[in-house]
């Protein structure tokens, strides 16, 4: 028998990585459809190499109910959140939370430093809510940066504003 063959991935020309882990669940039988219209536009927004993206990796979290997602390497928060804010992904968010089409979503990001941060939209108990006291995503907490701790001096502005999301 042979010792196994063991690797590692050396993140020295990373220091700033990014991942992120993003999930849609059908929570109503009308949320499979909005879930199968996402498929081709994320294909295609992927195709497209958007700058800082290092690998993008689709996952199936289960079969039932559909909860399906995808699991992104970034080269830095900066990229991942210009992209966020710009088109495509700037407009499919302002319409999911107009109407999230039967469908609940949710992300959590890691950083290499150490740092963690999440949302959930109409989710049930999943990841970090399973365990961690869970708190509304509004005020200091509405937006990624914002949870980060990060300045918001430079914070380009969110899809859609809190005040306009809770009228």
């Amino acid at each position: 028998m042979h010792p196994p063959t063991r690797t590692t991935a050396d993140l020295s020309g990373y220091p700033d990585l990014v991942v992120i882990y993003l999930g849609m669940r059908m929570n109503s039988l009308r949320g499979l459809k909005t879930m199968i219209s996402f498929g081709p536009k994320i294909r295609a927004a992927v195709a497209e190499r958007p700058d800082g993206l290092l690998l993008h990796e689709n996952l199936v979290f289960s079969a039932f109910p559909p909860h399906a997602g995808m699991r992104q390497y970034w080269r830095d928060f900066d990229s991942l959140e210009r992209w966020a804010r710009s088109l495509p992904h700037q407009e499919w968010w302002q319409q999911f939370l107009r109407n999230r089409g039967g469908t609940g979503f949710w992300h959590e990001t890691y950083f290499r430093g150490g740092q963690v941060e999440s949302v959930f939209i109409d989710m049930p108990p999943l990841g970090l809510t399973r365990f961690a006291p869970v708190e509304p995503a509004r005020g200091s907490l509405f937006s990624a940066r914002r949870r980060l701790g990060l300045s918001t001096s430079d914070e380009t502005p969110s899809a859609v504003a809190e005040d306009e999301l809770y009228r």
